[in-house]
């Protein structure tokens, strides 16, 4: 089997302990998905970088996301909540853009923790005629966000380190399986390599070298979890010029070799 055995066709729920549970590059390293997320943040706090732009969380937080953002987040401490995979047949009833929402009024927060939970119940319980009932539960929640998109914060709008910063993350999503460094991207951009990477540091407090190492590395993470492809063809799919080359950057990035990695599960 050579196909991700999670395909983006249904609808995922993940509570955040268990995204935890898996370890840090679960939630940390810099990824993005064929399908938009919903992160919805019940207790606990942490920072959350999107699209090159980092900014706290905390309870009561809603952050949307479309298909192919780039984003990952920390978690300080004990950290709640659910992750909602949205099937990628749903995307265009979603914003467009990504939307963070820290909710304050009661009412708002009794609103999303009632739909996240319907969502997970007709999820659960699997009775007849649970795609239609899920797919209408996930409507409501498309149009409570459009509803409330004025009152979001949209963490790419942060000034010129930031829109640099969403800039060069834009690039990486599309470029990173080309193996290009730090300076093909600051070319692209107009910029030099210290201004690209000051940016970075700047608008998401890790540098650009360490933006590229997180995307492909988590990338080279799924595949070797998700899929059985050989290691040397891992290697080729993500831009390194060998098998030798790619398992010494993933050891130098995750204290494994790849076959070790994968077999850990």
């Amino acid at each position: 089997m050579l196909q991700l055995r999670d395909p983006d066709a249904g609808y995922r729920i993940t509570s955040m302990q268990r995204l935890a549970a898996g370890g840090r590059w679960h939630t940390e390293a810099m990824r993005s998905y064929g399908r938009p997320m919903l992160y919805w943040f019940t207790r606990g706090q942490g920072k959350i970088t999107i699209s090159g732009s980092a900014r706290g969380y905390g309870p009561n937080n809603v952050v949307f996301l479309p298909t192919g953002t780039m984003h990952g987040f920390s978690m300080l401490g004990h950290v709640q909540g659910t992750a909602l995979h949205i099937p990628r047949a749903l995307a265009s009833e979603f914003p467009d853009t990504a939307l963070h929402l820290r909710l304050r009024n009661k009412s708002q927060q009794a609103e999303m923790a009632a739909m996240i939970d319907a969502l997970e119940r007709e999820n659960a319980g699997q009775l007849a005629g649970c795609d239609r009932a899920m797919a209408h539960h996930a409507g409501l929640i498309a149009i409570w966000l459009e509803r409330n998109a004025d009152l979001a914060e949209r963490p790419h709008d942060n000034g010129a380190a930031a829109r640099l910063s969403t800039a060069f993350t834009a690039l990486l999503e599309r470029d990173f399986r080309t193996g290009a460094n730090v300076s093909s991207y600051a070319a692209k951009l107009g910029v030099t390599p210290t201004h690209l990477s000051r940016a970075c540091r700047e608008a998401s407090g890790r540098s650009a070298s360490r933006l590229i190492a997180d995307r492909v590395h988590f990338e080279a993470r799924k595949l070797l979890t998700k899929t059985d492809l050989p290691v040397n063809e891992i290697a080729r799919q993500l831009g390194f010029g060998s098998p030798a080359y790619f398992t010494r950057a993933f050891q130098s990035e995750t204290g494994a070799t790849p076959t070790a990695f994968r077999r850990a599960g």
